[in-house]
């Protein structure tokens, strides 16, 4: 396979909508889930961090996690949409944007995703797991630092930042092979642009913002049990020691 569509939007502009979308077009998508979920990709995550301590602009072997993929959106691909543009010439670029605009966009990144770097909970488990540190370094460096600017502790620079990026795939990308898609306008401008016939069926709404949610509370779950046992090793070694030096 090849990538035949590039997602540029950020992530919580209605992608997990669309990449239900596009897998029910036909076009198999890739999406963060698809790097910390799918029992599958096993190796993304390293190479998305190897990806996130490079210079942008750096090429990869993007095969290497797109192989059994046409279309990529959400992070971490869309924060290297310029690579994958270069790196397959053909593929159409899908900017998809939060159907209430910036400020709501922003809302609901700080409320949900942001979550790496606002939520202490995840701290602990950056400091004990090597999945949290993988995790937690290539979102820092690649989405918030690299994507985002580093703007996303201040609701206006994020928000000014949001519209100065949607401005900048605008003017990078040609109009033919560039649609600007709002998840509220349903199958017809997704399907017209890709030339493919429009499901009858609705086109799917998924509840993303709760399932993340689900994910930050078993995070949660997880921080306190890793820090419970390694409280309790703690204790343990401190008890041995006082029983050895009594």
């Amino acid at each position: 396979m090849t990538l035949k569509l590039i997602g540029a939007g950020f992530g919580r502009t209605g992608t997990w909508s669309t990449f239900a979308a596009l897998n029910r077009l036909g076009l198999p998508c890739y999406h963060m889930q698809e790097v910390i979920i799918n029992k599958a990709n096993k190796g993304h995550l390293d190479f998305w961090r190897a990806v996130a301590n490079s210079p942008p602009g750096t090429q990869h072997d993007w095969n290497r996690v797109f192989a059994n993929y046409t279309a990529t959106v959400d992070n971490p691909g869309c924060c290297v949409w310029k690579e994958l543009m270069a790196a397959y010439p053909e593929a159409k670029v899908l900017l998809t944007l939060h159907p209430r605009g910036a400020e709501a966009w922003y809302e609901s990144t700080i409320d949900t995703i942001y979550f790496t770097e606002n939520l202490w909970q995840f701290k602990i488990l950056e400091w004990l797991t090597p999945f949290g540190r993988k995790f937690g370094d290539m979102s820092r460096k690649l989405i918030w630092g690299r994507t985002l600017a580093g703007v996303m502790g201040d609701r206006d620079k994020a928000v000014a930042r949001y519209v100065s990026y949607v401005d900048e795939v605008k003017a990078a990308v040609p109009p033919e092979k560039l649609l600007v898609f709002n998840v509220s306008e349903g199958w017809g401008p997704l399907c017209h642009f890709l030339d493919v016939a429009q499901p009858n069926e609705t086109f799917p709404n998924l509840n993303d913002r709760e399932t993340i949610k689900k994910i930050i509370r078993d995070i949660i779950k997880g921080s306190y049990i890793m820090l419970g046992l390694t409280m309790a090793a703690i204790a343990a070694v401190m008890a041995a020691l006082w029983w050895w030096l009594g």
